[in-house]
């Protein structure tokens, strides 16, 4: 995806995570479990979204060059909580939409840039956007755009921020093939002759299965697919 992309994504699955979180709360109240994050309820996971909004949005507008600055709310009630994440939604959006990419911002990865964040926090959201229709029951697809943008922004962030003096000792490659995109990636490239598995499936699967929010079996697995799940799993997500 190009960087003017980003905001355009980002408001998309805003919208989507307000529509879908207002009618699961409706039809299983704020303590339903969301599945991709087993620890929380509903009611944590639009608290969630709304803080990592609100900080980005902070980061943005003030250019911050460090977050120590960054001051902390209380946690808001249940029944605010869905105007709250609204607000910060928009907030953020704003906020986006009136800073240069190329500006300096402070990020915790080595990209240290707006750029980094709109994509970020596009990939954030369209990830808890289907946490949210997965407790309502009703989850659409990941464009196939955004779920190989997605897959490599894992690939290209997140596997060497967990892992960051490589693959580990008895790492083996996993090729993931998405076939909506007519492409694929490499987790691990390199570090055996062979693969451990090809994964193939839409971009958008590939990328719920690699955040956990998926399992491996809603893919087409050709190889080993206990080796290819504790290859996903040894890449630990914050």
């Amino acid at each position: 995806m190009e960087v003017e992309e980003y905001l355009p994504s980002l408001r998309r699955s805003d919208a989507r995570f307000a529509e879908a979180a207002a009618a699961a709360v409706l039809a299983h109240g704020w303590a339903a479990r969301v599945p991709g994050c087993p620890d929380w309820s509903l009611a944590d996971l639009v608290e969630h979204l709304a803080e990592v909004q609100r900080f980005w949005a902070w980061v943005v507008r003030t250019r911050a060059q460090d977050p120590s600055a960054y001051e902390r709310p209380v946690r808001h009630p249940d029944d605010e909580l869905l105007g709250y994440a609204a607000a910060r939604s928009a907030e953020l959006e704003t906020a986006l939409a009136e800073a240069d990419p190329a500006e300096r911002v402070w990020t915790w990865a080595g990209q240290r840039d707006v750029a980094w964040v709109l994509r970020r926090q596009a990939q954030e959201a369209a990830v808890h956007t289907v946490d949210a229709e997965q407790v309502l029951g009703d989850v659409r697809p990941i464009p196939a755009d955004l779920g190989l943008d997605g897959l490599d922004e894992w690939l290209e962030v997140m596997v060497p921020g967990a892992l960051p003096d490589g693959p580990p000792a008895d790492g083996s490659p996993v090729v993931l093939h998405a076939i909506d995109a007519d492409a694929e990636r490499t987790l691990f490239a390199g570090s055996r002759p062979f693969p451990a598995a090809t994964l193939t499936g839409t971009a958008g699967d590939l990328l719920l299965t690699v955040w956990r929010r998926m399992p491996l079996d809603v893919l087409t697995v050709d190889g080993d697919p206990a080796l290819a799940a504790a290859m996903i799993a040894s890449v630990e997500l914050a």
